[in-house]
């Protein structure tokens, strides 16, 4: 039987009527219309789903919406924000990090994670945190290049 949920998604309130199982994902994608997580296997395996719950990246299609009350959800659309893109988004941009793009989102997710834990993060650490992201396009050497740029930037600017 659906139920109605109070969530914070993005630093906005927001009410959805599902049923208490019913994951994350679907809640995002479809009754709040935020397209940037993705659907990829369905079984938290790929990171294209990645969402921050209260900081930590976690699949949102294997968080169920009973779960989400009381916590901060932030999609890729809630990084970054009107005063322009959060420093991982550009340094995605100009290392050209990106190719079919969708798996991006999701390894953003998981590196805004790293970064906000780690401001200097080695390559092994860089490597784990993006360890369940699944990308098959080839440019992980460029992914690696945008997350040690973005981590200079926001070392250098203290608002980020």
């Amino acid at each position: 039987m659906a139920e109605t949920f109070k969530l914070r998604v993005n630093g906005r309130d927001c009410e959805v009527q599902a049923e208490p199982a019913t994951p994350l994902l679907y809640i995002l994608r479809n009754d709040l219309k935020l397209k940037g997580t993705r659907f990829g296997c369905g079984e938290a395996q790929c990171g294209a789903c990645n969402v921050l719950l209260d900081g930590n990246a976690v699949p949102s299609c294997d968080t169920p919406l009973w779960s989400v009350p009381g916590h901060e959800v932030t999609t890729i659309e809630g990084i970054g924000g009107e005063s322009g893109l959060h420093p991982l988004q550009q340094a995605f941009i100009d290392e050209q990090a990106i190719q079919c793009g969708y798996c991006i989102d999701g390894i953003i997710i998981s590196a805004v994670a790293l970064l906000r834990r780690e401001r200097d993060p080695s390559n092994t650490q860089i490597a784990a945190a993006l360890d369940r992201n699944l990308c098959r396009c080839g440019t992980h050497v460029r992914i690696l290049r945008a997350i040690r740029a973005a981590a200079r930037a926001m070392r250098a600017s203290p608002k980020t």
